[in-house]
């Protein structure tokens, strides 16, 4: 009998969902990898196959897999030895990705540094203390990054709302050395109760001093600080259930006391149509959006280029992980787009890795990046489990890291006379340029962290070390030099820090 009952509700349900299906109003659409994200499950780690038919990048960049089976990886944070630390949500740990020390261009291994913990998101370190936001609570506790560990846990802030449709907090430390939250809306659209709710935050590095720092934010996943002008900038993810291309998820510029909209208005302070009317005022007042993505790419994390050590054409730049739509007739998203701002503000978006979705076949969520010593970026994908890491020039990128190398002697065209003469000559220009500061050990000026050169001739000929002087990876200097030293300085170089 019950297996009967059992069987009849399974058919009935069954019947229903295909109905709701086939009835659904287009403009409810309901597609991408909603169920595994509700159930958890994780898709396949991508081969290197999949990754060079389906990524792409621009033209200098490689891509490889610095780590894998990282289950919901979410937000990053490079430790000052280099480590990756990931969130790992759905299980409740935090692990540290141990950071290439043999050259393979993967992490070297892993330690879990905290775990057991409620749906830990947004990870921060700084002042000695790694800081970990769950869905209620700030906590933190004393993390020393040479031994992987961390000392125990202190509650400094609690009382955020829990539940919701949206429950991930996000923490960053601001140029003022205070601490930021964001704490998104527990609804599509809705007045809240919850005075948290859709807000940002700020409170010093102890917790003390919270206050509510912007209201408006429906979901503002992601925020970091514009290296020029200190601007706090944030995605923010926008409503559901107004058809595809409504309305934009958003870029904004987050002041304090201002109010982005959610949910009177959305866009350029356009009223929504459930809460815009009767509240005119409130539209009025709203802050319209810096730049729109398009709706429901759901744009996540942000992180801007260190000017520093910023690829050739990213300075001033930022990336923004599009984790993609769900409820939207065609996939949008799923993809890091760059963010390029001009004097007045005004934002050009550019593809910067695309990919992930293809012909409605979605083998990845990119998430966040952040960046390592060295200007490495590294990507966290949460549907597919895995830390990316996206290099240039000379970084070690696994799998597909030099597979456009030069193979066999790149001396091979050369006699050993000459040979002799050019690397003579390049290592006088290798001494006269300073090389030695940035790349031989015991040499380096105070504060610069060496990169050391070993085996360039199994990745470089003479044409792309030229290249490469020309057109170097930040932080190391372009070289105007005439063409007979660059050939010298190259021949120096693949003699001297060869491996043949």
């Amino acid at each position: 009998m019950l297996k009967r009952i059992l069987g009849w509700f399974v058919g009935v349900l069954a019947i229903a969902l295909l109905g709701l299906w086939f009835f659904w109003p287009k403009e409810f659409a309901v597609n991408g990898p909603l169920l595994d994200f509700l159930t958890g499950r994780q898709a396949a780690t991508p081969t290197a196959e999949v990754m060079r038919e389906r990524f792409k990048l621009p033209p200098g960049f490689r891509i490889g897999i610095f780590a894998s089976d990282i289950n919901n990886a979410r937000t990053l944070a490079v430790s000052e030895v280099g480590d990756v630390l990931v969130a790992s949500m759905r299980p409740g740990e935090i692990i540290a990705l141990h950071r290439d020390e043999d050259g393979d261009g993967a992490a070297d291994g892993r330690t879990l540094v905290a775990g057991d913990l409620d749906w830990p998101h947004g990870i921060a370190l700084h002042d000695g203390y790694l800081y970990i936001a769950e869905t209620t609570r700030i906590l933190r506790g004393v993390y020393d990054a040479n031994e992987r560990s961390l000392g125990s846990l202190e509650t400094i802030f609690e009382g955020m709302p829990p539940g919701g449709n949206h429950r991930t907090r996000t923490i960053g430390f601001g140029p003022d050395g205070a601490l930021y939250v964001s704490v998104g809306s527990s609804c599509n659209v809705c007045i809240e109760e919850e005075p948290y709710r859709a807000t940002m935050l700020r409170m010093e590095a102890d917790g003390s001093n919270a206050r509510t720092f912007a209201t408006g934010l429906r979901n503002s996943v992601g925020f970091d600080w514009h290296p020029a002008t200190g601007g706090l900038y944030a995605t923010d993810n926008g409503r559901d259930l107004l058809g595809d291309d409504t309305p934009h998820c958003e870029l904004n510029l987050v002041e304090e006391g201002a109010d982005y909209g959610w949910p009177w208005a959305y866009d350029d302070s356009r009223p929504d149509p459930e809460f815009g009317p009767g509240n005119e005022e409130k539209v009025v007042a709203s802050r319209p959006l810096v730049h729109g993505f398009g709706a429901h790419r759901a744009p996540l994390g942000i992180q801007f280029f260190d000017p520093a050590s910023a690829p050739d054409g990213f300075e001033g730049a930022a990336l923004v992980a599009l984790h993609g739509s769900w409820n939207r007739s065609e996939l949008a998203g799923y993809k890091v787009v760059s963010l390029h701002f001009d004097a007045m503000g005004r934002v050009e978006e550019r593809d910067f890795l695309s990919g992930f979705e293809q012909d409605e076949d979605v083998i990845g969520r990119p998430v966040e990046m952040a960046y390592g010593p060295d200007g490495a970026i590294y990507i966290s994908d949460d549907y597919a489990g895995v830390v990316y890491k996206v290099g240039w020039g000379d970084m070690a990128v696994p799998g597909f890291a030099f597979e456009d190398a030069p193979l066999g002697d790149p001396l091979a065209g050369y006699d050993g006379m000459t040979i002799a003469e050019l690397a003579s000559t390049g290592a006088g220009l290798f001494d006269a340029n300073g090389c030695a500061s940035c790349h031989i050990p015991g040499e380096a000026a105070e504060g610069v962290q060496v990169k050391e050169l070993a085996g360039l001739d199994a990745r470089y000929d003479i044409a792309s070390l030229e290249a490469l002087f020309a057109a170097p990876p930040g932080p190391m200097p372009a070289f105007d030099l005439p063409d007979q030293e660059a050939q010298a300085l190259a021949v120096y170089l693949l003699t001297e820090f060869g491996e043949k």
